[in-house]
Protein backbone atom coordinates (compact mmCIF):
# COMPACT_ATOMS: atom_id res chain seq x y z
CA UNK A 1 0.00 0.00 0.00
CA UNK A 2 2.88 2.39 -0.41
CA UNK A 3 1.10 4.33 -3.19
CA UNK A 4 -1.22 5.36 -0.55
CA UNK A 5 1.27 5.54 2.25
CA UNK A 6 -0.89 3.10 4.51
CA UNK A 7 -0.33 -0.39 6.42
CA UNK A 8 -3.44 -2.26 6.30
CA UNK A 9 -2.41 -5.24 8.55
CA UNK A 10 -4.13 -5.39 11.61
CA UNK A 11 -5.20 -2.06 11.47
CA UNK A 12 -7.73 -1.14 13.41
CA UNK A 13 -11.12 0.47 12.63
CA UNK A 14 -10.46 3.79 14.01
CA UNK A 15 -7.28 3.74 11.86
CA UNK A 16 -8.55 3.09 8.62
CA UNK A 17 -11.61 4.94 9.32
CA UNK A 18 -8.31 8.17 10.09
CA UNK A 19 -7.18 6.73 6.88
CA UNK A 20 -10.56 7.66 4.17
CA UNK A 21 -10.79 10.89 6.06
CA UNK A 22 -7.49 11.43 5.08
CA UNK A 23 -7.58 10.46 1.66
CA UNK A 24 -4.68 7.49 2.50
CA UNK A 25 -7.14 4.79 2.04
CA UNK A 26 -10.15 3.69 -0.07
CA UNK A 27 -12.68 1.32 0.60
CA UNK A 28 -11.59 -0.83 -2.92
CA UNK A 29 -8.38 0.01 -2.23
CA UNK A 30 -8.73 -2.14 1.48
CA UNK A 31 -11.27 -4.99 -0.67
CA UNK A 32 -8.74 -5.13 -3.69
CA UNK A 33 -6.27 -5.61 -0.66
CA UNK A 34 -8.43 -8.46 1.50
CA UNK A 35 -9.10 -10.41 -1.51
CA UNK A 36 -5.68 -10.44 -2.78
CA UNK A 37 -4.85 -11.66 1.28
CA UNK A 38 -7.51 -14.36 0.86
CA UNK A 39 -6.24 -15.37 -2.98
CA UNK A 40 -2.64 -15.57 -1.43
CA UNK A 41 -3.57 -17.24 2.24
CA UNK A 42 -7.07 -18.96 2.04
CA UNK A 43 -5.77 -21.94 0.09
CA UNK A 44 -3.49 -23.18 3.02
CA UNK A 45 -6.12 -21.69 5.54
CA UNK A 46 -9.36 -22.50 4.31
CA UNK A 47 -11.04 -19.79 6.75
CA UNK A 48 -13.07 -18.27 3.87
CA UNK A 49 -15.73 -20.18 2.18
CA UNK A 50 -16.63 -18.19 -0.63
CA UNK A 51 -16.19 -14.08 -1.90
CA UNK A 52 -19.17 -11.76 -2.24
CA UNK A 53 -18.84 -10.76 -6.25
CA UNK A 54 -20.19 -7.97 -5.57
CA UNK A 55 -17.50 -6.54 -3.20
CA UNK A 56 -15.30 -4.71 -5.23
CA UNK A 57 -18.85 -2.38 -6.73
CA UNK A 58 -19.68 -1.99 -3.16
CA UNK A 59 -16.86 -0.84 -2.11
CA UNK A 60 -17.12 1.43 -5.08
CA UNK A 61 -20.21 2.61 -3.99
CA UNK A 62 -19.24 3.09 -0.73
CA UNK A 63 -16.12 5.66 -1.40
CA UNK A 64 -18.79 7.40 -4.03
CA UNK A 65 -21.19 7.65 -0.89
CA UNK A 66 -18.00 9.53 1.11
CA UNK A 67 -16.88 11.77 -1.88
CA UNK A 68 -20.31 12.61 -1.86
CA UNK A 69 -20.56 13.43 1.96
CA UNK A 70 -17.32 14.90 1.88
CA UNK A 71 -18.58 17.51 -0.78
CA UNK A 72 -21.54 18.53 1.10
CA UNK A 73 -19.15 19.33 3.64
CA UNK A 74 -17.01 17.45 5.78
CA UNK A 75 -19.04 17.42 9.18
CA UNK A 76 -21.13 15.69 7.71
CA UNK A 77 -18.76 12.63 7.43
CA UNK A 78 -19.31 11.15 11.12
CA UNK A 79 -23.06 10.63 9.99
CA UNK A 80 -21.30 7.52 8.05
CA UNK A 81 -21.01 6.04 11.21
CA UNK A 82 -17.76 3.59 12.41
CA UNK A 83 -18.43 0.09 10.07
CA UNK A 84 -18.96 2.57 6.63
CA UNK A 85 -16.42 1.07 4.24
CA UNK A 86 -15.66 -1.27 6.56
CA UNK A 87 -15.08 -5.01 4.64
CA UNK A 88 -16.96 -7.80 6.98
CA UNK A 89 -17.02 -11.95 6.60
CA UNK A 90 -19.88 -13.53 7.95
CA UNK A 91 -19.98 -17.62 8.94
CA UNK A 92 -21.59 -19.19 6.54
CA UNK A 93 -24.79 -19.63 8.56
CA UNK A 94 -25.74 -16.12 8.73
CA UNK A 95 -28.24 -15.41 5.72
CA UNK A 96 -27.13 -13.14 2.62
CA UNK A 97 -29.85 -12.13 -0.10
CA UNK A 98 -26.97 -11.64 -2.86
CA UNK A 99 -25.14 -13.70 -5.08
CA UNK A 100 -23.77 -15.83 -1.91
CA UNK A 101 -24.75 -19.02 -0.32
CA UNK A 102 -25.62 -19.42 3.14
CA UNK A 103 -25.04 -23.32 3.36
CA UNK A 104 -23.54 -24.26 6.92
CA UNK A 105 -20.35 -25.53 5.07
CA UNK A 106 -22.44 -28.45 3.45
CA UNK A 107 -22.93 -29.32 -0.13
CA UNK A 108 -26.64 -30.11 1.10
CA UNK A 109 -27.43 -26.29 0.98
CA UNK A 110 -25.38 -24.99 -1.84
CA UNK A 111 -28.02 -23.29 -4.34
CA UNK A 112 -30.77 -22.85 -1.41
CA UNK A 113 -32.21 -19.35 -1.53
CA UNK A 114 -32.64 -16.95 1.45
CA UNK A 115 -35.80 -15.11 1.19
CA UNK A 116 -34.10 -11.54 2.85
CA UNK A 117 -30.80 -10.66 4.36
CA UNK A 118 -30.58 -11.75 8.08
CA UNK A 119 -31.19 -9.17 10.63
CA UNK A 120 -27.82 -8.54 11.98
CA UNK A 121 -26.94 -7.89 8.24
CA UNK A 122 -29.76 -5.43 7.23
CA UNK A 123 -28.09 -3.36 10.36
CA UNK A 124 -24.12 -3.96 8.94
CA UNK A 125 -25.44 -2.71 5.59
CA UNK A 126 -27.29 0.08 6.96
CA UNK A 127 -23.98 0.92 8.78
CA UNK A 128 -22.19 1.28 5.66
CA UNK A 129 -20.63 -2.42 5.84
CA UNK A 130 -19.29 -4.10 3.12
CA UNK A 131 -20.47 -7.64 2.77
CA UNK A 132 -16.86 -9.18 1.98
CA UNK A 133 -17.81 -12.59 1.97
CA UNK A 134 -18.66 -16.09 4.04
CA UNK A 135 -16.43 -17.78 5.95
CA UNK A 136 -15.99 -21.66 6.89
CA UNK A 137 -16.92 -23.75 9.91
CA UNK A 138 -17.26 -27.16 11.48
CA UNK A 139 -20.15 -27.37 9.41
CA UNK A 140 -23.26 -27.73 10.71
CA UNK A 141 -22.06 -26.51 13.92
CA UNK A 142 -20.06 -29.37 14.66
CA UNK A 143 -23.66 -30.76 15.02
CA UNK A 144 -23.73 -33.17 12.31
CA UNK A 145 -21.11 -35.53 14.63
CA UNK A 146 -20.32 -34.25 17.90
CA UNK A 147 -16.96 -36.64 18.28
CA UNK A 148 -16.93 -37.08 14.06
CA UNK A 149 -16.56 -33.76 13.00
CA UNK A 150 -12.92 -32.34 13.56
CA UNK A 151 -13.51 -28.59 14.80
CA UNK A 152 -13.00 -26.65 11.61
CA UNK A 153 -13.65 -28.97 8.89
CA UNK A 154 -16.49 -28.43 6.56
CA UNK A 155 -17.05 -30.48 3.46
CA UNK A 156 -17.58 -27.35 1.23
CA UNK A 157 -13.95 -25.65 2.38
CA UNK A 158 -12.15 -28.60 3.85
CA UNK A 159 -10.25 -28.62 7.07
CA UNK A 160 -9.09 -25.02 8.46
CA UNK A 161 -6.31 -24.27 9.49
CA UNK A 162 -4.66 -22.46 12.47
CA UNK A 163 -2.75 -19.36 11.23
CA UNK A 164 -0.27 -20.01 14.02
CA UNK A 165 0.29 -23.27 14.74
CA UNK A 166 -0.74 -25.17 11.21
CA UNK A 167 -1.01 -28.73 13.60
CA UNK A 168 -3.27 -26.96 16.48
CA UNK A 169 -6.72 -26.86 16.19
CA UNK A 170 -8.37 -24.02 14.99
CA UNK A 171 -11.56 -25.04 17.38
CA UNK A 172 -14.56 -24.31 16.40
CA UNK A 173 -17.41 -23.68 14.99
CA UNK A 174 -17.02 -20.30 14.40
CA UNK A 175 -13.85 -21.45 12.74
CA UNK A 176 -13.11 -19.57 9.60
CA UNK A 177 -14.27 -16.16 11.08
CA UNK A 178 -10.96 -16.26 13.81
CA UNK A 179 -8.67 -17.84 11.04
CA UNK A 180 -9.50 -14.98 8.74
CA UNK A 181 -9.50 -11.94 11.16
CA UNK A 182 -6.24 -13.47 12.54
CA UNK A 183 -4.34 -13.46 9.00
CA UNK A 184 -5.89 -10.15 8.43
CA UNK A 185 -7.84 -11.67 5.49
CA UNK A 186 -10.49 -9.12 6.58
CA UNK A 187 -10.75 -6.48 8.80
CA UNK A 188 -13.60 -8.05 10.94
CA UNK A 189 -15.71 -10.95 11.36
CA UNK A 190 -19.09 -12.38 12.86
CA UNK A 191 -19.75 -15.56 14.31
CA UNK A 192 -22.84 -17.60 16.43
CA UNK A 193 -22.42 -18.96 19.33
CA UNK A 194 -24.13 -21.81 21.10
CA UNK A 195 -21.87 -23.76 23.23
CA UNK A 196 -18.41 -22.15 22.75
CA UNK A 197 -18.23 -21.04 18.83
CA UNK A 198 -17.05 -17.64 19.32
CA UNK A 199 -15.08 -17.97 22.44
CA UNK A 200 -13.05 -21.12 21.38
CA UNK A 201 -11.66 -20.05 17.76
CA UNK A 202 -11.22 -16.79 18.84
CA UNK A 203 -9.11 -18.14 22.02
CA UNK A 204 -7.38 -20.46 19.71
CA UNK A 205 -6.47 -17.90 17.56
CA UNK A 206 -5.28 -15.30 19.54
CA UNK A 207 -8.26 -12.59 18.54
CA UNK A 208 -11.43 -11.06 20.26
CA UNK A 209 -14.33 -12.28 20.82
CA UNK A 210 -17.93 -11.03 22.15
CA UNK A 211 -20.54 -13.72 22.87
CA UNK A 212 -23.28 -10.94 23.23
CA UNK A 213 -26.12 -11.78 26.01
CA UNK A 214 -28.92 -14.53 24.24
CA UNK A 215 -31.69 -11.74 22.77
CA UNK A 216 -29.17 -8.84 22.37
CA UNK A 217 -28.42 -9.37 18.79
CA UNK A 218 -31.16 -10.90 16.41
CA UNK A 219 -31.00 -14.71 15.26
CA UNK A 220 -33.36 -14.08 12.40
CA UNK A 221 -32.58 -15.62 9.18
CA UNK A 222 -29.55 -17.30 10.97
CA UNK A 223 -29.53 -20.99 10.60
CA UNK A 224 -30.84 -22.13 14.24
CA UNK A 225 -28.33 -24.46 16.32
CA UNK A 226 -30.48 -24.46 19.24
CA UNK A 227 -32.93 -21.01 19.64
CA UNK A 228 -33.03 -20.43 23.32
CA UNK A 229 -28.74 -20.69 23.82
CA UNK A 230 -27.78 -19.31 20.15
CA UNK A 231 -26.09 -15.91 19.59
CA UNK A 232 -24.76 -13.62 17.10
CA UNK A 233 -21.45 -11.34 17.63
CA UNK A 234 -18.14 -9.78 16.86
CA UNK A 235 -14.69 -11.63 16.47
CA UNK A 236 -12.02 -9.00 15.84
CA UNK A 237 -8.24 -8.06 16.55
CA UNK A 238 -9.36 -5.60 18.87
CA UNK A 239 -11.78 -4.99 21.77
CA UNK A 240 -12.68 -1.71 20.11
CA UNK A 241 -13.59 -3.10 17.19
CA UNK A 242 -15.67 -5.58 18.43
CA UNK A 243 -17.54 -3.18 19.89
CA UNK A 244 -18.28 -0.95 17.45
CA UNK A 245 -19.43 -4.01 15.45
CA UNK A 246 -21.59 -4.75 18.49
CA UNK A 247 -23.08 -1.51 18.35
CA UNK A 248 -24.09 -1.81 14.95
CA UNK A 249 -25.33 -5.52 15.15
CA UNK A 250 -27.46 -5.13 18.72
CA UNK A 251 -31.12 -4.03 18.91
CA UNK A 252 -34.68 -5.16 18.72
CA UNK A 253 -35.68 -7.56 16.07
CA UNK A 254 -39.65 -7.78 15.97
CA UNK A 255 -39.04 -11.52 13.59
CA UNK A 256 -36.53 -12.66 16.49
CA UNK A 257 -39.25 -12.97 19.94
CA UNK A 258 -35.66 -13.12 22.42
CA UNK A 259 -34.57 -9.18 21.57
CA UNK A 260 -37.43 -8.31 23.37
CA UNK A 261 -36.16 -8.64 26.66
CA UNK A 262 -32.17 -8.13 25.52
CA UNK A 263 -32.87 -4.78 24.00
CA UNK A 264 -33.87 -3.89 27.53
CA UNK A 265 -29.94 -4.25 28.36
CA UNK A 266 -29.03 -1.85 25.84
CA UNK A 267 -26.94 1.41 26.72
CA UNK A 268 -28.97 4.50 25.33
CA UNK A 269 -25.44 5.63 24.00
CA UNK A 270 -24.76 2.13 23.11
CA UNK A 271 -21.58 0.44 23.76
CA UNK A 272 -18.68 2.81 22.64
CA UNK A 273 -18.56 4.54 26.23
CA UNK A 274 -17.24 1.88 27.64
CA UNK A 275 -14.55 1.63 26.31
CA UNK A 276 -11.79 2.69 29.16
CA UNK A 277 -8.32 2.25 29.63
CA UNK A 278 -9.16 2.18 33.61
CA UNK A 279 -12.24 0.34 32.89
CA UNK A 280 -10.67 -2.28 35.62
CA UNK A 281 -10.52 0.40 38.48
CA UNK A 282 -12.77 -1.04 41.33
CA UNK A 283 -14.17 -3.55 39.12
CA UNK A 284 -14.91 -6.91 41.54
CA UNK A 285 -13.42 -9.90 39.47
CA UNK A 286 -13.60 -13.34 41.08
CA UNK A 287 -10.91 -16.02 40.05
CA UNK A 288 -12.53 -19.38 39.31
CA UNK A 289 -9.32 -21.96 39.24
CA UNK A 290 -11.36 -25.18 39.56
CA UNK A 291 -11.52 -27.30 37.17
CA UNK A 292 -10.41 -24.97 34.86
CA UNK A 293 -6.93 -25.10 35.41
CA UNK A 294 -6.37 -28.60 36.40
CA UNK A 295 -5.06 -29.29 33.16
CA UNK A 296 -2.97 -26.94 32.10
CA UNK A 297 0.29 -26.87 35.08
CA UNK A 298 3.30 -26.95 33.60
CA UNK A 299 2.19 -24.49 30.93
CA UNK A 300 2.79 -20.91 29.68
CA UNK A 301 -0.59 -20.83 29.84
CA UNK A 302 -0.89 -21.48 33.42
CA UNK A 303 2.02 -19.33 34.00
CA UNK A 304 0.87 -16.41 32.14
CA UNK A 305 -2.80 -16.52 33.77
CA UNK A 306 -1.19 -15.59 37.22
CA UNK A 307 0.70 -12.85 35.77
CA UNK A 308 -3.02 -11.68 34.52
CA UNK A 309 -4.35 -12.05 37.63
CA UNK A 310 -1.38 -9.59 38.77
CA UNK A 311 -1.96 -7.21 36.15
CA UNK A 312 -5.55 -6.58 37.03
CA UNK A 313 -4.81 -6.14 40.87
CA UNK A 314 -2.06 -3.34 39.59
CA UNK A 315 -4.68 -1.73 37.38
CA UNK A 316 -7.18 -1.20 40.54
CA UNK A 317 -9.80 -4.39 40.44
CA UNK A 318 -10.05 -6.01 43.53
CA UNK A 319 -9.87 -10.02 43.03
CA UNK A 320 -11.03 -12.75 44.89
CA UNK A 321 -9.51 -15.75 44.26
CA UNK A 322 -10.01 -19.33 44.54
CA UNK A 323 -13.81 -18.82 43.96
CA UNK A 324 -15.73 -22.10 42.97
CA UNK A 325 -19.32 -22.83 40.98
CA UNK A 326 -21.56 -25.19 42.66
CA UNK A 327 -21.84 -28.21 40.24
CA UNK A 328 -19.48 -26.76 37.57
CA UNK A 329 -18.69 -30.78 36.91
CA UNK A 330 -22.17 -31.13 35.62
CA UNK A 331 -22.30 -28.51 33.30
CA UNK A 332 -18.75 -29.03 31.83
CA UNK A 333 -20.34 -32.33 30.83
CA UNK A 334 -23.18 -31.71 28.41
CA UNK A 335 -24.15 -35.33 28.44
CA UNK A 336 -24.81 -35.27 31.89
CA UNK A 337 -26.01 -31.68 32.32
CA UNK A 338 -28.79 -32.79 29.67
CA UNK A 339 -27.12 -29.66 27.82
CA UNK A 340 -26.95 -32.43 24.62
CA UNK A 341 -30.49 -33.84 24.81
CA UNK A 342 -31.87 -30.27 24.65
CA UNK A 343 -29.99 -29.34 21.58
CA UNK A 344 -31.22 -32.33 19.57
CA UNK A 345 -34.69 -31.72 20.29
CA UNK A 346 -34.29 -27.74 19.54
CA UNK A 347 -32.32 -28.41 16.53
CA UNK A 348 -34.41 -30.70 14.37
CA UNK A 349 -37.64 -28.46 15.45
CA UNK A 350 -35.95 -25.50 14.48
CA UNK A 351 -34.02 -26.39 11.33
CA UNK A 352 -36.83 -28.01 10.07
CA UNK A 353 -38.80 -24.73 10.04
CA UNK A 354 -36.04 -23.00 8.81
CA UNK A 355 -35.63 -25.08 5.70
CA UNK A 356 -39.20 -24.84 5.12
CA UNK A 357 -39.29 -21.37 4.88
CA UNK A 358 -36.35 -20.80 2.52
CA UNK A 359 -37.47 -19.59 -1.02
CA UNK A 360 -35.58 -22.52 -2.57
CA UNK A 361 -33.78 -25.69 -1.25
CA UNK A 362 -32.87 -28.72 -2.24
CA UNK A 363 -33.88 -30.05 1.09
CA UNK A 364 -36.58 -29.28 3.45
CA UNK A 365 -36.03 -31.41 6.79
CA UNK A 366 -33.32 -32.79 8.95
CA UNK A 367 -34.38 -36.08 7.01
CA UNK A 368 -33.69 -34.97 4.10
CA UNK A 369 -30.36 -33.44 4.78
CA UNK A 370 -29.51 -37.11 6.52
CA UNK A 371 -30.86 -39.02 3.49
CA UNK A 372 -28.62 -35.93 1.06
CA UNK A 373 -25.49 -36.64 2.83
CA UNK A 374 -25.76 -40.72 2.51
CA UNK A 375 -26.68 -40.16 -1.03
CA UNK A 376 -23.25 -38.39 -1.79
CA UNK A 377 -20.98 -40.01 0.42
CA UNK A 378 -17.72 -38.37 -1.59
CA UNK A 379 -19.26 -35.05 -1.60
CA UNK A 380 -19.80 -35.12 2.16
CA UNK A 381 -17.03 -37.16 3.30
CA UNK A 382 -19.05 -39.62 4.90
CA UNK A 383 -16.64 -42.93 5.46
CA UNK A 384 -14.30 -40.33 7.15
CA UNK A 385 -16.79 -38.04 9.18
CA UNK A 386 -19.85 -39.82 10.15
CA UNK A 387 -23.60 -38.17 11.01
CA UNK A 388 -24.27 -39.87 14.50
CA UNK A 389 -25.57 -36.74 16.08
CA UNK A 390 -27.84 -36.06 13.31
CA UNK A 391 -29.14 -39.69 13.24
CA UNK A 392 -29.79 -38.99 16.91
CA UNK A 393 -31.52 -35.88 16.95
CA UNK A 394 -33.92 -36.73 14.19
CA UNK A 395 -35.34 -39.35 16.44
CA UNK A 396 -36.25 -36.95 18.74
CA UNK A 397 -40.02 -35.27 18.90
CA UNK A 398 -39.90 -32.37 20.43
CA UNK A 399 -39.60 -30.73 24.10
CA UNK A 400 -41.18 -33.68 25.74
CA UNK A 401 -41.62 -34.05 29.90
CA UNK A 402 -37.99 -35.45 29.90
CA UNK A 403 -36.46 -32.32 27.99
CA UNK A 404 -38.61 -29.74 30.29
CA UNK A 405 -37.17 -31.59 33.74
CA UNK A 406 -34.07 -30.88 32.05
CA UNK A 407 -34.31 -27.62 31.36
CA UNK A 408 -35.78 -26.95 35.15
CA UNK A 409 -32.80 -28.75 36.79
CA UNK A 410 -30.52 -26.19 34.38
CA UNK A 411 -32.10 -23.30 35.31
CA UNK A 412 -31.48 -24.40 39.00
CA UNK A 413 -27.74 -24.74 38.91
CA UNK A 414 -27.80 -21.78 36.57
CA UNK A 415 -29.33 -19.82 39.74
CA UNK A 416 -27.70 -21.52 42.48
CA UNK A 417 -24.25 -22.25 40.94
CA UNK A 418 -22.37 -18.91 38.74
CA UNK A 419 -25.87 -16.23 39.31
CA UNK A 420 -25.47 -17.42 43.05
CA UNK A 421 -21.60 -16.85 42.89
CA UNK A 422 -21.72 -13.27 41.47
CA UNK A 423 -24.17 -12.12 43.51
CA UNK A 424 -22.95 -13.20 47.08
CA UNK A 425 -19.27 -11.55 45.82
CA UNK A 426 -20.72 -8.97 44.05
CA UNK A 427 -18.71 -9.58 41.68
CA UNK A 428 -18.63 -8.05 37.96
CA UNK A 429 -17.06 -10.61 36.13
CA UNK A 430 -15.83 -14.36 36.56
CA UNK A 431 -11.51 -14.41 34.90
CA UNK A 432 -11.01 -17.83 34.05
CA UNK A 433 -8.66 -18.94 31.30
CA UNK A 434 -9.10 -20.53 27.91
CA UNK A 435 -12.68 -20.97 26.33
CA UNK A 436 -13.08 -24.03 29.03
CA UNK A 437 -16.01 -21.98 30.82
CA UNK A 438 -17.78 -21.47 27.70
CA UNK A 439 -20.54 -24.25 29.14
CA UNK A 440 -21.52 -22.05 32.18
CA UNK A 441 -22.22 -19.11 29.33
CA UNK A 442 -24.02 -21.09 27.45
CA UNK A 443 -26.86 -22.64 29.39
CA UNK A 444 -27.28 -19.45 31.59
CA UNK A 445 -27.38 -17.38 27.93
CA UNK A 446 -24.60 -15.48 29.78
CA UNK A 447 -22.20 -13.02 27.85
CA UNK A 448 -18.49 -13.19 27.51
CA UNK A 449 -15.71 -12.18 25.93
CA UNK A 450 -12.56 -13.32 25.31
CA UNK A 451 -8.80 -11.25 24.75
CA UNK A 452 -5.74 -12.78 23.75
CA UNK A 453 -3.48 -13.76 26.61
CA UNK A 454 -0.44 -15.11 25.60
CA UNK A 455 1.63 -18.12 23.41
CA UNK A 456 2.55 -21.35 24.13
CA UNK A 457 6.45 -22.36 23.22
CA UNK A 458 5.49 -24.31 19.96
CA UNK A 459 3.74 -20.59 19.12
CA UNK A 460 0.05 -22.02 20.27
CA UNK A 461 -1.87 -19.02 21.37
CA UNK A 462 -4.63 -18.89 24.22
CA UNK A 463 -6.58 -16.27 25.49
CA UNK A 464 -8.13 -15.26 28.96
CA UNK A 465 -12.22 -15.19 29.15
CA UNK A 466 -14.32 -13.07 31.13
CA UNK A 467 -18.23 -13.53 31.80
CA UNK A 468 -20.80 -12.31 33.90
CA UNK A 469 -24.54 -11.82 34.22
CA UNK A 470 -26.87 -11.22 31.44
CA UNK A 471 -26.89 -7.69 29.83
CA UNK A 472 -23.54 -7.74 31.92
CA UNK A 473 -21.61 -6.08 28.50
CA UNK A 474 -21.19 -2.66 29.86
CA UNK A 475 -18.54 -3.80 32.78
CA UNK A 476 -17.19 -6.81 30.19
CA UNK A 477 -15.85 -4.51 28.02
CA UNK A 478 -14.77 -1.96 30.16
CA UNK A 479 -12.74 -5.09 31.63
CA UNK A 480 -11.42 -6.13 28.93
CA UNK A 481 -10.72 -3.35 27.12
CA UNK A 482 -8.48 -2.00 30.05
CA UNK A 483 -6.50 -5.38 30.35
CA UNK A 484 -5.85 -5.45 27.02
CA UNK A 485 -4.46 -1.93 27.11
CA UNK A 486 -2.48 -3.22 29.82
CA UNK A 487 -1.08 -5.87 27.96
CA UNK A 488 -1.21 -5.54 24.80
CA UNK A 489 -0.19 -9.45 23.78
CA UNK A 490 -1.84 -9.79 20.34
CA UNK A 491 1.05 -10.32 17.63
CA UNK A 492 -0.25 -10.98 14.48
CA UNK A 493 0.63 -14.74 13.17
CA UNK A 494 3.90 -15.51 11.07
CA UNK A 495 2.21 -16.63 8.30
CA UNK A 496 6.26 -18.18 6.59
CA UNK A 497 4.36 -21.55 7.80
CA UNK A 498 4.87 -23.83 10.81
Amino acid sequence: MDEFDFTIEEATIKEIQQGFAEGKLTARKLVDFYLQQIESLNPVLRGVIEVNPDAQQLADESDNERREKSSNGGERLVELGELHGIPVLLKDTIGTHDKMNTTAGSYTLLGSKVVRDAAVVERLRKGGAIILGKTSLSEWYKFRSIDGVPNGWCARAGQGVNPYLSTGTPCGSSSGSAISVAANMVSVALGTETHSSIICPSDHNSVVGIKPTVGLTSRAGVIPMTPRWDTIGPICRTVSDAVYVLDVIAGFDPRDEATKEGAKFIPEDGYKQFLKEDGLQGKRLGIVRRPFLDKIHDTAEFRAFELHIDTLRKQGAEVMDNLEIDRVDEILNPNDSGEMSIMMAEFKTSINVYLKELDNSPVRSLADIIAFNESNPELEKLTEYDQETFIAAEKTDGLGEYEKAILEKLENICLNGFEKLMKEHELDAIVTPGSRACPVFAVGGYPAITVPAGYENDGMPFGICFGGLKGSEPKLIEISYAFEKATKIRQPPSLGGS
